[in-house]
């Protein structure tokens, strides 16, 4: 087994989402979201219309787009401001999927769907504060693999410039960080 295989830490998104979903409408006033995000303690209300998911509304969006623009909350309407499409991933998929999504599309959060129902968000800081576990997680399995002589040379923790995976274990080959099985050592 490749060593990074043994090394996966997979935590899946709907283990760290915030459910329920705090809703709104496109008729609903800044003002109206604005308090909605107060009082649920979230930075962000998703905008359904007759029980479809059509966009997003975030403190960003009101700071960018209203108080940035001295418009008064209660005359601008959610439709007005909300990012569209919200953009979503599936309940079972990790941790580092998510990271990985909202880096390619410059994002801070993601609707969490199962079975096409949209049953939580995951923001960056949600993805943040699991970072201390995963990396004990990481160094103890690293340890363990240490001690049982399993590791034989310095390696670093990142993506292979290869295949683009997590590996606990690129070298440096050509200028590029690569992983155990994109060098061919994880062949079992």
């Amino acid at each position: 087994m490749a060593f990074e295989k043994s090394l996966k830490t997979t935590i899946k998104v709907k283990e760290i989402m915030s459910s329920p979903v705090i809703t709104g409408s496109p008729g609903d006033s800044i003002l109206s979201i604005a308090k909605k995000m107060n009082n649920g303690k979230v930075s962000s209300i998703v905008i359904m219309d007759h029980g479809d998911v059509v966009g997003i509304v975030t403190d960003g969006d009101i700071i960018r787009k209203v108080t940035g623009e001295n418009l008064l909350p209660s005359n601008v309407k959610a439709i007005d401001v909300m990012s569209r499409p919200m953009l979503k991933i599936k309940a079972e998929s990790t941790v580092m999927e998510a990271a990985k999504m909202m880096r390619k599309y410059n994002i801070k959060r993601l609707g969490v769907e199962y079975k096409k129902d949209l049953v939580g968000m995951i923001s960056l800081s949600d993805i943040v504060e699991v970072i201390p576990e995963i990396m004990e997680i990481i160094s103890e399995k690293t340890s363990i693999l240490t001690s049982k002589g399993q590791r034989r040379r310095n390696f670093i923790s990142g993506y292979c410039d290869n295949c683009g995976e997590w590996s606990d274990f690129l070298s440096e080959m050509d200028g590029k960080f690569i992983c155990e099985e994109c060098r061919g050592e994880g062949k079992t």
